[in-house]
């Protein structure tokens, strides 16, 4: 079992930044790919940022590279989600979760390939 606990979410205006923060527990957090995903009414849940167990490996999709990046301290069992430049098409509620697999071999961009979630965490970008 892992429990995923997000914060940092809230109302900021375009072009402002949030930094999300994602507690982890249960398991040794350092050893697996870590995930950042955002689901928006009606529109599934897509992949924002994800980070190998080092932190030396990351993945963007276009949508947010440049502007999100996302970091870990495995010491704290934490992964993190520095946003920035907010654009109000960001708004949505972000989850992080966990990919258990040991063999992937690469960082995951599908919500079926992660086996833990958190609660999610609400950000609101106005205009």
């Amino acid at each position: 079992q892992v429990q995923l606990v997000e914060s940092g979410g809230g109302l900021v205006q375009a072009g402002g930044s949030l930094r999300l923060s994602c507690a982890a527990s249960g398991r040794t957090f350092s050893s697996y790919t870590m995930g950042w995903f955002r689901q928006a009414p009606g529109k599934e849940r897509d992949i924002v940022a994800a980070i190998n167990w080092a932190g030396t490996v990351t993945y963007y999709p276009d949508s947010v590279k440049g502007r999100f990046t996302i970091s870990r301290d495995n010491a704290k069992s934490t992964v993190y989600l520095q946003m920035n430049s907010l654009k109000p098409e960001d708004t949505a509620v972000y989850y992080c979760a966990v990919d258990l697999s040991s063999f992937r071999g690469y960082l995951s961009r599908r919500p079926e390939d992660y086996n833990y979630w958190g609660q999610g965490t609400q950000v609101t970008v106005s205009s």
